[in-house]
């Protein structure tokens, strides 16, 4: 229900659509959600520095110029939130972001930049690996794909990793601004028959952009019941 709510209402935010009441119930749930104070709390560069929490977390992964850090700070309304560096795939860490005590959001270290060196890569599929397969309060993986060019090899690795991982994904379709309505309904089409094909990958595909806004609203309506119910919250390591 709240699925079918979600899908409906981020097809339902174009002027002049009627939201049902789950619809409507969906995104306001979304928008108190984020509209709560949300904070850096901890960064980890190995498996043993992960932060101790009760909170359930929703990872962000993506190539390393996929949007990510953009996305995040317009997620939860702040603008510097999530730093976003000159240099794609130079960070190579998972930062922690708590949303008042609700739900923590987890910035993964982008992938499949060309630069960085094959032993890097190895590193970071390992370390992404037993992570997804050993975090019990991990509820589900946001993987980002650029609406502007075709996925890519290191975006079909990473479906790979998280189908065997058997970690519930979403895709979401980031710079969504930067094509036209008719490549974009081409995309999400292209994207949404892949999803089918993935065993771990959720049916339904979200699109946004961090520049016009559009999307926000159903993301942070997806995320909302994941917080539901939480009640405890950062206690370090």
């Amino acid at each position: 229900m709240v699925d079918h709510a979600v899908h409906a209402a981020a097809h339902g935010t174009r002027a002049g659509a009627i939201l049902s009441g789950d619809e409507a119930d969906a995104l306001e749930a979304g928008r108190k959600l984020f509209a709560l104070p949300c904070r850096f709390v901890w960064a980890a560069q190995a498996l043993d520095g992960l932060p101790g929490t009760t909170l359930p977390e929703i990872a962000f992964a993506g190539r390393s110029n996929v949007g990510k850090s953009s996305l995040l700070n317009a997620l939860v309304g702040q603008k510097a939130l999530a730093r976003m560096s000159s240099r794609p795939g130079r960070t190579q860490q998972l930062n922690f972001f708590e949303v008042e005590r609700r739900l923590m959001l987890v910035d993964m270290p982008g992938y499949g930049y060309a630069e960085a060196a094959k032993a890097v890569k190895q590193d970071w599929q390992e370390m992404m690996f037993a992570y997804l397969r050993g975090r019990p309060v991990l509820g589900r993986v946001m993987l980002l794909l650029d609406a502007r060019v075709a996925v890519k090899p290191a975006d079909a690795a990473a479906m790979e990793l998280l189908d065997r991982a058997a970690v519930v994904y979403q895709l979401v379709l980031t710079k969504a601004d930067a094509v036209s309505e008719a490549a974009l309904a081409a995309r999400r089409a292209e994207v949404v028959a892949l999803a089918r094909r993935r065993p771990a990958a959720h049916a339904d595909v979200l699109v946004t952009s961090s520049e016009s806004g559009a999307g926000i609203a159903a993301l942070r309506a997806a995320l909302a019941p994941f917080a539901a119910g939480a009640e405890r919250g950062w206690r370090g390591t």
